[in-house]
């Protein structure tokens, strides 16, 4: 099956470079939150992974406070009641994570504004210009 032209296929992580813990999870639950390490607890260690030079920087360059200063994404997963559903859960929301900065953004050229708005905006304030006017006290 061909390809779209400016499309990547989505980047895989092995699962030799994340670690998961089972902890228990938070919450309600009765008897089963106590008893069952049922959440999971992903970390995966950017700088020291298999990405890309370039998708390592954009990962590291994200505002996300999962990433700690030493560069590692922490994930925790404790939304389903069994530890596999979690640990699929976790790999997912890390795939999806690496995968939203796998392309790199569009470069923003710089445009005009175009004639038209120019006018629409000088008309606007003209306007708003003669309504205050219209406010002020009337002097005779």
């Amino acid at each position: 099956m061909p390809s779209a032209p400016n499309t990547k296929a989505p980047l895989l992580i092995e699962e030799s470079e994340v670690q998961s813990t089972a902890i228990r999870a938070q919450g309600a639950g009765g008897q089963n939150v106590n008893k069952v390490s049922s959440a999971i607890h992903l970390r995966f260690d950017i700088p020291a992974s298999s990405l890309p030079a370039d998708v390592k920087a954009r990962l590291l360059a994200l505002r996300d406070k999962r990433i700690t200063q030493e560069g590692v994404l922490v994930l925790k997963a404790q939304s389903h009641r069994t530890q596999d559903m979690n640990r699929l859960d976790a790999f997912a929301r890390l795939h999806d994570i690496v995968n939203s900065v796998a392309t790199p953004a569009r470069v923003r050229r710089a445009t005009k504004a175009t004639y038209g708005s120019r006018q629409r905006r000088l008309e606007g304030k003209s306007q708003r210009s003669e309504i205050k006017t219209l406010r002020a006290r009337v002097v005779d």
